[in-house]
């Protein structure tokens, strides 16, 4: 039996890179200690093995040290007393699928000269928050009272998700890498990014969180396209970022889907604090951290209030699983995790004899082609 030789750092590397333990490993494995410490080695089927389960290429195993895999985007996550240095797989690879979407995404508007969305990139982090939310508003053609009339928080994101989109932004959603159930994504890690792009802006959401958090994640990231800025988030409404990009995106969010003058108009003076904050977030379908946070922006509470009130509100949503349960209508969730907009249009061109049904496939995540097929007529592009 034929042992290959490798350095061991690598598979100590891949290990951790995964987010994995030895012993979550042994079963599989049971030589992968001794793999790790360069007492055996293992034979090729078996690094193959491995390599499929910890999510690396084969190929990284035979590097004479491990790589550096630096994000391909700027990291603006402040998540506290977590390490982000180093990003999970699950992580890259959703990020590398979306350049690649992005990217084919280009072409075809250039194809079909379509043009160019004057928005990205017309405010600065100097701008009033206000007045870029506004101007997201009007972009949009969306109005707060449309929003406040969704009889539920996935009523108010699909119809956001659908202005977007409407605008020229591809809004994808997803809580696994691809189309992969058993790779989940962690809202611990990060809640969302932006690519940015005249022709192809693009935002992603970790459809592992609550709604009403996709809600805002959505929110601050178009913010970051209208900055003309590409970046990974962590946006959380109830808390104050550092200062710079991310807090400004934050406060745009923020006054994007509640706006002080409204809620100083339905703040409702003596109701417990807890009680007020899940009015205000069925009223305006935000998180009851983001109408949190809102009460202290208005002055309506102080900062010790706002801090003991987070935590005891951070903890009753930690306690409850709001996260989707990955089911449901595989053509409806095909039109969320690649964004409809995305999704007809390779669809549309792989059918013109454009895109190769192997790069569609890719792409859409999907296998066969009657499942290609009756995606098409799920989402309108053919009868």
């Amino acid at each position: 039996m034929t042992r290959i030789p490798v350095n061991p750092e690598l598979l100590t590397w891949a290990r951790e890179r995964a987010g994995l333990e030895s012993l979550a490993l042994a079963g599989r494995f049971p030589k992968l200690s001794e793999w790790e410490a360069g007492v055996m080695q293992p034979t090729l089927r078996q690094l193959e093995d491995f390599a499929r389960a910890v999510h690396v290429a084969v190929g990284y195993l035979f590097l004479p040290a491990p790589p550096d895999e630096p994000l391909p985007i700027p990291d603006f996550r402040t998540l506290a007393n977590r390490d982000v240095s180093r990003p999970s797989p699950n992580l890259l690879d959703t990020l590398y699928l979306c350049q690649q979407r992005q990217d084919w995404f280009r072409d075809y508007a250039r194809v079909h000269a379509l043009p160019t969305l004057d928005f990205i990139g017309t405010a600065s982090i100097q701008d009033s928050p206000q007045e870029v939310a506004e101007a997201m508003r009007q972009t949009l053609a969306l109005d707060i009272a449309d929003r406040q009339q969704c009889p539920t928080w996935t009523d108010a994101l699909r119809q956001l998700i659908g202005k977007a989109e409407e605008a020229g932004v591809l809004v994808m959603a997803s809580g696994v890498v691809g189309s992969n159930s058993h790779r989940k994504l962690s809202v611990e890690e990060f809640r969302g990014f932006a690519l940015a792009d005249e022709l192809a802006p693009l935002v992603f959401i970790n459809g592992a969180d609550s709604k009403a958090a996709q809600m805002f994640t959505l929110a601050n990231e178009l913010a970051h396209l209208w900055m003309g800025v590409s970046g990974i988030s962590d946006p959380e409404g109830g808390r104050l970022a550092e200062p710079g990009i991310e807090r400004w995106c934050n406060a745009v969010a923020a006054e994007f889907l509640m706006p002080l003058a409204l809620l100083r108009q339905d703040y409702q003076a003596g109701v417990p604090i807890a009680e007020e904050i899940q009015h205000l977030a069925r009223r305006f379908k935000v998180s009851t951290l983001v109408a949190l946070r809102r009460l202290f922006d208005a002055g309506f509470i102080d900062e010790p209030t706002l801090w003991q009130s987070y935590r005891d509100e951070l903890a009753l949503i930690r306690a409850l699983d709001q996260g989707d349960s990955g089911g449901g209508d595989f053509y409806r969730t095909l039109g969320a995790r690649t964004g409809k907009r995305f999704a007809r249009a390779v669809l549309s061109s792989t059918l013109e004899g454009q895109t190769l049904f192997q790069d569609a496939f890719r792409m859409l995540g999907v296998r066969k082609t009657s499942t290609f097929y009756e995606a098409a007529r799920e989402l309108g592009v053919m009868l």
